[in-house]
């Protein structure tokens, strides 16, 4: 088995990495599967003529042929107690066993020369051997049949697990139509190369249908990009002249001219793979207590095991001779091999790393990538929800919210007209806003003289023979125009209008809140989330007014990032109080951030949630879960995930010890058979792995 293990060994081909750490998903504590035996992968083939095999021995055994062929029934072979069927029977049985457990056999001797003791293999061996010399080569059989079953459900299950990821790496294209000579051919000068030798600031080209093979911003064209395959988000993107585009998005329209901003190696979906290849490397407390039980759990059973053999027959034989008469050595015995067959830990040791594998990649197909199984479980047990504002909850642009004409001559349209020229050379994000809404407007007949900006207050200039003022309060004071208060708009920016002296209105121009943000927020109450808080560099006033409209009551505004990691460390100091108080295990503190400036506050956080982070390296860095697209829905979406992954881990958890904990009881008891024996094993397991793998079935 060990060739075959090795293949698939780190879920994942892509990661050279995986040959020093080892199996990921599937050898997370799977302690029993290296052999060092060369015990070889059965085919489905080799299972299904051993199983063909033991249904005849079970036929000739159990069917009445001394009624239905008297003749042949009744056929003795000199010196040998079976009759010619019972020998037939035991013979189908023998083959079927030597197909199947001949290597299980090899793999467990080989392994207890090299002092490996008390893994899979070995139990099956002690257990069938033990059956065959009691004369139940049926059931020796089937411990074996079902054993190797089970190892190819357990394969199957790694296979689909690395399937998944590896749906993701196909997205990255090993080809780009690279753009020859000085840009001013024709695109037939195009030449295509591996998208692993093309240099940053190449022009490439990619044909309406193509993934774009390496990120970089649009030169010419313009289309809409499908980037489901990095965000999970359906809807696709218009991207234009100046605009950014990833690895892996589709281009569905035009023809584009991309000129490359990174190397193949370090595009978005480069960091993808590798974020999910080593997502499975930091053991949870779940998979550590796993790995700590198979170690102890399997030699307590084996004694256990071994004191149901000899202590129970040589009591009754001394003690209870009438007892003994009806149970004697060969049923303590059968019922400590069924012990031993029940004992196996496979079913924890594979399905819980398997279930967080396959949580990961099921969140990483929806655009969030979780950096490892701990925070997967961290994620689950949210408490607190902590949030920076601008860029995470708002967009981060501004733009214009509200328009207040104060001159009866002048309308709405004519006063952003005037503010828009007015502002029109200013480079200011305010003066980008104004012509944002006004552009379709910006009529070239306008005259626009003398314009002069006046540093921190706004703009000077005469607009078609008019005096125009178009700034702050301190502006108009330095003018001596009169203005009124406006208090009820201080939850934006106001930008105040004067024509020749006279006052004509004001604009209010605000940071834009993301259409999810409100969902979000009630989402996250809706699951459990007891705590919500925002923290900006804003001022308070816009800071409660944003609050206000998305639900969350505690708000702290202008913080800078020093303040935001003291709240930070305050908040997670009250969930540590409350734990104490209520004798709890403490819950998790979550940060959700933009990235750059939010990085030491993402790293204080339980989990630190890098929001949007397509292109920025820094928040991919310091976040341990990073959320591909800038939409905070996706949060809740995570939690959910993670919760739905630790809930199926439990049932695994606790399922299996149950079930198992019960067939021990009965097997000791003399209730059951190895038929139910094997079920508490092989079955077990199946079940177990197959509900893992109901995480890779995507729900939305």
């Amino acid at each position: 088995m060990e060739e075959h293990k090795h293949e698939h060994c780190d879920c994942h081909e892509h990661s050279d990495h995986h040959h020093e750490h080892g199996c990921s998903c599937h050898d997370h504590g799977g302690h029993h599967h290296h052999h060092h035996g060369e015990e070889k992968e059965l085919s489905v083939k080799a299972i299904v003529t051993a199983g063909v095999l033991f249904v005849i021995g079970i036929l000739l055994e159990h069917l009445p042929l001394e009624n239905w062929l008297p003749g042949f029934a009744a056929i003795t072979i000199p010196g040998v107690k079976l009759g010619l069927v019972g020998v037939l029977s035991m013979l189908c049985y023998l083959a079927a066993y030597l197909i199947c457990g001949k290597d299980v056999v090899v793999g467990a001797i080989s392994n207890v020369i090299h002092g490996e003791f008390l893994d899979e293999a070995f139990l099956m061996t002690v257990s069938s051997i033990g059956a065959l010399v009691l004369g139940e080569y049926g059931e020796a059989t089937a411990i074996m049949i079902l054993y190797q079953v089970g190892e190819k459900f357990e394969d199957y299950a790694v296979e689909k697990s690395r399937d998944a990821i590896g749906e993701i790496a196909k997205l990255r294209p090993d080809k780009a139509l690279v753009k020859k000579g000085d840009g001013q051919e024709e695109q037939a000068a195009a030449v295509e190369v591996p998208a692993a030798d093309v240099e940053i600031g190449s022009i490439i080209i990619v044909k309406p249908g193509d993934r774009i093979p390496i990120d970089g911003v649009i030169v010419t064209g313009e289309s809409f990009l499908d980037t489901s395959a990095l965000t999970g988000e359906s809807v696709p993107k218009k991207v234009c002249i100046g605009d950014e585009v990833l690895s892996g998005s589709i281009n569905k329209q035009g023809l584009l001219e991309i000129r490359t901003t990174k190397l193949a190696g370090d595009s978005a979906l480069a960091r993808i793979l590798e974020l999910v290849e080593n997502a499975t490397e930091n053991k949870t407390k779940s998979e550590q207590f796993v790995t700590r039980f198979a170690k102890v759990y399997t030699p307590i059973v084996c004694g256990a095991a071994l004191v149901l053999a000899i202590i129970p027959p040589l009591f009754t034989r001394f003690f209870m001779p009438s007892a003994f008469a009806l149970h004697g050595w060969r049923d303590w015995i059968y019922r400590a091999l069924e012990f031993l067959v029940v004992s196996c830990p496979c079913a924890l040791v594979i399905s819980i790393p398997l279930s967080f594998c396959s949580g990961i990649t099921a969140c990483a197909k929806k655009g969030i990538l979780i950096k490892g199984s701990v925070f997967l479980e961290a994620l689950a047990k949210t408490k607190t929800a902590v949030f920076d504002k601008t860029g995470t909850l708002t967009k981060g642009n501004f733009i214009v919210t509200d328009i207040h004409p104060m001159n009866p001559e002048i309308s709405k349209q004519e006063l952003i007209a005037i503010a828009t020229h007015a502002e029109m050379l200013s480079n200011h994000p305010i003066s980008a806003s104004l012509r944002a809404i006004h552009h379709e407007n910006c009529c070239d007949e306008v005259k626009l003289e003398n314009v002069e900006e006046i540093t921190s207050k706004g703009i000077k200039a005469v607009v078609n023979g008019k005096n125009v003022l178009a700034g702050n309060e301190a502006l108009l004071e330095m003018f001596n125009v009169k203005y009124p208060e406006c208090p009820e708009h201080q939850d934006g920016t106001i930008v105040h209008i004067a024509c020749n002296g006279e006052y004509a209105g004001h604009i209010v121009i605000s940071d834009e809140v993301k259409a999810d943000s409100a969902e979000t927020i009630s989402s996250l109450k809706k699951i459990g989330v007891e705590n919500v808080v925002m923290l900006t560099g804003d001022n308070e006033k816009t800071a409660r007014t944003v609050a206000e409209r998305l639900g969350i009551h505690k708000v702290y505004g202008q913080m800078m990032s020093a303040d935001k990691l003291a709240k930070v460390e305050e908040l997670l100091k009250e969930l540590e109080a409350e734990s104490v108080k209520k004798s709890k295990k403490r819950g998790t503190l979550i940060f959700t951030g933009d990235g750059i400036n939010d990085a030491p506050v993402l790293a204080r956080a339980d989990v630190g949630i890098a929001m949007g982070a397509m292109g920025s390296d820094a928040a991919v860095e310091a976040g341990d879960v990073v959320i591909m697209e800038d939409n905070p829905l996706k949060i809740a979406e995570g939690i959910k995930a993670s919760r739905r992954t630790l809930g199926i881990v439990h049932q695994n958890l606790y399922g299996s010890l149950g079930i198992k904990a019960a067939i021990l009881l009965l097997s000791a008891l003399g209730i059951t058979n190895m038929w139910i024996a094997v079920f508490g094993d092989v079955g077990v397991t199946i079940l177990a792995v197959l509900n893992s793998l109901r995480l890779l079935r995507q729900k939305d």
